[in-house]
């Protein structure tokens, strides 16, 4: 593909992937995750298997287009499941567990590509033709058996006894308070979420490291191949960093939960991302110094996120106000993803200056929306631990308020 289709075909992939995130996470609550989660893993393995047999740029862009569909239910709706489960100190290893997922299909892709790569020429197809047919045909024998095994919410689960499903209500009330799953999520709490500015800074600490993220996963094997790898070496060279990430982003959750904080392990990740962007930026001629460094990008950028969505979700009280934030979360933040197509040029290789810059700077965006946030989330705290004015509320009006009740406290 010659000019920019190439970054083109990636960037049609982010328009329904930012526009259907809320509805999605309506529907998920309305259908139950395990239907919804299912249908979505379903069509994204179908989509997937045909675009290995597009035959034009129009059915190319066609087959992205529908991937970011059935994508969009996916991160956020999981986010969204996973945080009606575990109490708040308890779930950061959850999270980097399920978002590092991103980091061992990396790795493993990397090996499953050079694999398969080798079956160029057979049935008449090209090994990349391949690559796409067999993921998307594995993704929808998995999502198949999802949708036996996927749990829906504590509330509603049949393989829990009566007593199970109140002891898991009650420990999580303690932590949340009362989550209002049974009331339907309407146009007017869509509204109210967004009165609260913490939401809007929480989509900004996501977007900063979107950037980076989807820069390194886009265009590494990009990246490495200019080092002078051959294409096989290049599939394999690319193991190692995403290994790295998810090792070290684990690490960072067990510790996070252990001390029941997460502020600082967004900053220390985050400037390990900085490190590896600056190595990248000043180093052109020694080639395992800049690989070096990718490590330090992908460590950084794929350790600050789930630390940042796991600590932003799991603030919001309630099923509503979850619901809806961790979508706006998703969905803003991959805006992201459109600038870091455009953000690494074929006419920028391979020192790729302005990508580089970039995503520096979105990562300092991400730092300083986390400095925000952490003082809009300590400043509550504390206004509310000096108010010992019973304010006259309902339990009905606190589960209505969620995380806005007085009596709830915000995890720093």
């Amino acid at each position: 593909m010659d000019g920019n289709k190439y970054n083109t075909a990636l960037v049609i992939f982010f328009v329904p992937y930012i526009l259907f995130e809320i509805p999605s996470n309506v529907l998920l609550k309305k259908m139950k995750p395990r239907i919804w989660l299912s249908i979505c893993m379903f069509g994204f393995g179908f989509v997937t298997m045909v675009q290995g047999f597009v035959t034009n740029y129009a059915g190319l862009l066609t087959t992205r287009f529908f991937l970011g569909v059935f994508e969009t239910g996916m991160f956020p709706g999981a986010f969204y499941l996973i945080g009606m489960w575990y109490r708040r100190h308890e779930a950061q290893k959850r999270y980097s567990f399920f978002f590092s997922s991103t980091t061992l299909a990396g790795a493993f892709g990397g090996l499953l590509a050079s694999a398969i790569g080798k079956m160029d020429g057979m049935r008449g197809y090209k090994g990349w033709r391949w690559i796409f047919i067999l993921e998307g045909l594995l993704t929808i024998i998995v999502s198949c058996f999802f949708f036996f095994l996927l749990p829906n919410f504590p509330e509603e689960s049949k393989w829990l006894t009566e007593d199970e499903r109140a002891y898991v209500k009650a420990r999580l009330q303690i932590d949340q308070g009362k989550s209002a799953r049974e009331r339907p999520i309407t146009a007017k709490d869509v509204g109210n979420v967004f009165k609260d500015f913490k939401v809007i800074v929480g989509g900004f600490m996501y977007l900063g490291l979107i950037v980076p993220a989807y820069g390194y996963a886009y265009f590494s094997p990009t990246i490495i191949q200019g080092y002078g790898y051959s294409p096989i070496q290049t599939q394999l060279h690319s193991v190692p960093p995403w290994a790295a990430a998810f090792g070290f982003s684990m690490v960072i959750a067990f510790i996070s939960d252990r001390f029941k904080h997460r502020f600082l392990f967004t900053i220390f990740p985050i400037c390990v991302c900085i490190a590896g962007f600056a190595i990248l930026i000043t180093v052109h001629n020694h080639r395992s110094v800049q690989y070096g460094a990718l490590f330090l990008v992908a460590m950084g950028a794929y350790s600050a996120m789930p630390v940042i969505v796991c600590w932003f979700n799991m603030n919001l009280g309630g099923h509503h106000r979850r619901a809806v934030g961790s979508a706006w979360q998703v969905g803003f933040g991959n805006i992201g993803g459109i600038i870091a197509v455009y953000a690494f040029l074929k006419k920028d290789a391979p020192k790729y200056i302005p990508g580089y810059s970039i995503s520096i700077a979105f990562v300092c965006l991400s730092a300083v929306s986390c400095c925000v946030y952490f003082v809009m989330c300590r400043w509550q705290n504390r206004k509310r631990d000096r108010s010992v004015r019973d304010v006259g509320l309902t339990e009905y009006e606190k589960m209505e308020l969620g995380d806005m009740n007085p009596d709830y406290r915000y995890l720093l």
